[in-house]
């Protein structure tokens, strides 16, 4: 008798289906993106796809071509799912980030608006810049103060990066939920942007959850408008 051995995209697809059916990924969920799932089974894109297609051939996910919402840096469509540094990168965009404060705080405020059991978070405030010296955003991310985490404001991020940081940390951002709305710059912030007071920005808000719905970051990000933009696309 021989015995068929497994490809790669069945033995995804398999592990997906697992995760579905047992509830782990809640009904309505959108699943992770391509970039993150290829790196999470160590596997090319194609391989994804074709697992994702699998999926689909037993109805357990839906695809929707043409709809959804992304930034837009200089009219060019940027992916943030692995840091805005790397999406601008992609796009020949060099930036450097300078920070602001890293810093144990505690918000009782976010912990009772997210339900979370501690109010204890790490704050990381960072100015992004183009090479030139203009600073184009404000950033300010609160992660939870795991023990893995607490040494941050000694230590500093690892790679520079929030997402390596959080995966190092054993969080892996899967869903979110964002706003946008533009409002004037407060002095401090004005500061830190050598813009003048009440300068209006974009502001995003984005509260983000690993598949298990373990929190792992809620971000304020100040745009600067001249650059970014919120581009959405519906098709029915």
């Amino acid at each position: 008798m021989i015995r068929r051995t497994s490809l790669k995209h069945e033995r995804i697809a398999r592990v997906l289906a697992r995760e579905i059916k047992s509830g782990v990924v809640r009904r309505g969920t959108q699943l992770p993106g391509e970039v993150e799932l290829a790196k999470r089974f160590s596997v090319s894109r194609n391989t994804v796809r074709a697992a994702l297609a699998v999926l689909a051939e037993d109805e357990l996910i839906a695809t929707h071509t043409g709809k959804g919402s992304y930034v837009l840096f200089d009219g060019r469509p940027l992916d943030g799912r692995l840091g805005w540094t790397h999406a601008l990168s992609e796009q020949g965009v060099e930036t450097r980030m300078r920070t602001v404060r890293i810093e144990l705080e505690n918000d009782p405020a976010l912990a009772d608006r997210l339900g979370l059991p501690s109010s204890e978070v790490v704050v990381i405030e960072r100015v992004r810049q183009l090479t030139d010296g203009t600073a184009i955003s404000l950033e300010r991310s609160r992660i939870p103060a795991l023990e893995s985490l607490r040494d941050l404001p000694e230590r500093g991020l690892d790679n520079g990066s929030i997402s390596v940081t959080l995966n190092r940390a054993g969080l892996y951002l899967d869903h979110c939920e964002q706003r946008l709305r533009g409002r004037p710059l407060t002095p401090v912030e004005a500061g830190h942007l050598a813009r003048p007071h009440g300068t209006w920005f974009l502001h995003t808000t984005r509260t983000s959850w690993t598949s298990t719905d373990t929190f792992a970051e809620h971000a304020d990000e100040l745009l600067d408008p001249t650059h970014y933009e919120l581009n959405l696309t519906y098709r029915s």
